[in-house]
């Protein structure tokens, strides 16, 4: 049975076509109740830190992006390499200690079963879910990576992306743009600082102090968030105004010239994404779909079938 309440918007998906052979009953017999130790240690967590949910949907993006979705992104720093984690993108990444916590409950339920890159896939679907997305069926059987560098992470797109290089990143892990629109939907949740748009806000260019694509009085708001200089390290802006709750408002923001990111508020002005940003920002069960097939899509990126469990997520066995 599943763990949301019936009144939770609910999206069952079968998976696109692709090279691997995952399946969405992998552990019906080897581990029965694998998704639900998941989900309780997810929903305790983020009733005890609510950054929670933003942070795992961050942290499966950006595992997905490099390596494919191997969990190569909790692999901890040794002596002899800097791993993923600890790349300037992933300094920001939180909540591991959140996949530490399910991991050890899974290793008591079910030893040497549930890989770590299928924890961090279930636990994005359901904090999606809990924070009032969609759900969709988990396809499962990923094993983990063995390998994870910090300067593979340069490979992430980046805040200051216009739309051709974000569509090129994408296209790289063959997704399309319209992958790119969902997927960029998931900044919903989560907050931002403010080194990731000051650029915006600025000396933009030797005509414009400010970027000319923000709203103006948004500007003036977060000009006062981010001063130039600015001695307060844990400045920002949440990325759409109801930052807990998984809904359609950051495609509004962006219609309203109020995307937080260069590369978001691009998404709206290039002809290959813009239609598609306002059908989600008038359409949130069309939004819902699409970030629901476009995750699973995301999750079959750079799948590996033969490999290890990890005993503990943090260190190769």
């Amino acid at each position: 049975m599943s763990p949301f309440p019936t009144t939770l918007f609910l999206l069952f998906l079968t998976a696109p076509l692709c090279s691997a052979t995952l399946g969405v009953q992998y552990y019906d017999q080897r581990c029965p109740h694998a998704e639900n130790i998941i989900y309780q240690t997810i929903r305790n967590a983020s009733l005890y830190d609510p950054k929670v949910p933003a942070r795992i949907l961050r942290m499966f993006f950006h595992d997905c992006f490099i390596r494919g979705c191997d969990a190569s992104v909790l692999l901890d720093s040794t002596p002899e390499n800097k791993a993923e984690k600890d790349g300037p993108p992933n300094i920001s990444l939180g909540a591991f200690y959140v996949i530490d916590d399910a991991k050890t409950k899974l290793e008591k339920a079910c030893p040497t079963t549930v890989s770590c890159a299928d924890i961090v896939a279930i636990a994005a679907r359901d904090v999606v879910a809990m924070s009032g997305g969609p759900y969709w069926n988990v396809l499962k059987g990923r094993k983990d990576g063995r390998v994870s560098r910090a300067n593979e992470t340069i490979n992430l797109p980046a805040p200051s992306f216009n739309t051709s290089q974000l569509i090129q990143s994408f296209a790289n892990r063959g997704l399309g743009a319209k992958d790119l629109v969902a997927l960029s939907g998931g900044h919903t949740l989560g907050f931002s600082h403010c080194s990731s748009f000051e650029g915006r806000l600025h000396n933009f260019s030797s005509v414009h102090d400010t970027d000319p694509t923000l709203n103006a009085v948004f500007a003036q708001s977060l000009k006062q968030k981010c001063p130039k200089p600015n001695s307060d390290q844990n400045a920002g802006q949440f990325l759409d105004p109801t930052s807990s709750v998984f809904d359609n408002n950051y495609y509004k923001q962006i219609i309203s010239g109020k995307g937080v990111f260069a590369s978001d508020q691009s998404l709206l002005n290039d002809y290959r994404t813009g239609l598609i940003v306002k059908a989600f920002a008038s359409g949130q069960t069309q939004f819902f779909k699409e970030f629901a097939a476009s995750m699973i899509k995301l999750g079959n990126v750079g799948v590996l079938e033969k490999g290890e469990v990890r005993l503990n997520c943090r260190a190769v066995n």
